[in-house]
């Protein structure tokens, strides 16, 4: 468990982050929120303030893929499927809200995935 500091400079980063970001119907706010086991990822609309899509590594489409892979590989899965999605939408760009963690690791693999897969942020 993080300590107190650690906790709060996350909060401090998270509405520092948030506080610049803006997501619309035309291009939306991807979030991204890791647990020590999981990452999951959302297109939203602020504007509207709904989810246009999602994706996780608990998918049904990515459950037998994910099996065996380290987790920076597996946010890597989960970054192409939701460009996927975004794309089968005819959305192509996107804002990218890494939220309170640091753009390293799972979420750095997480937003190249979706780049190369054709995601524009």
């Amino acid at each position: 468990m993080a300590s107190k500091k650690v906790e709060r400079k996350r909060i401090k980063r998270k509405k520092r982050v948030r506080g610049k970001i803006f997501g619309t119907q035309e291009r939306p706010r991807l979030s991204a929120f890791r647990s020590s086991r999981h990452i999951y990822v959302q297109a939203i609309a602020d504007d509207s303030g709904k989810t246009l899509v999602e994706a996780s590594t608990l998918s049904k489409e990515l459950k037998e893929k994910l099996a065996g892979l380290k987790k920076a590989e597996a946010a890597r899965e989960v970054g192409k499927l939701v460009a996927e999605r975004l794309l089968s939408e005819n959305i192509t760009e996107v804002i990218f809200d890494r939220g309170m963690y640091l753009y390293h690791g799972r979420v750095k693999a997480l937003a190249e995935a979706a780049r190369e897969a054709g995601l524009k942020f």
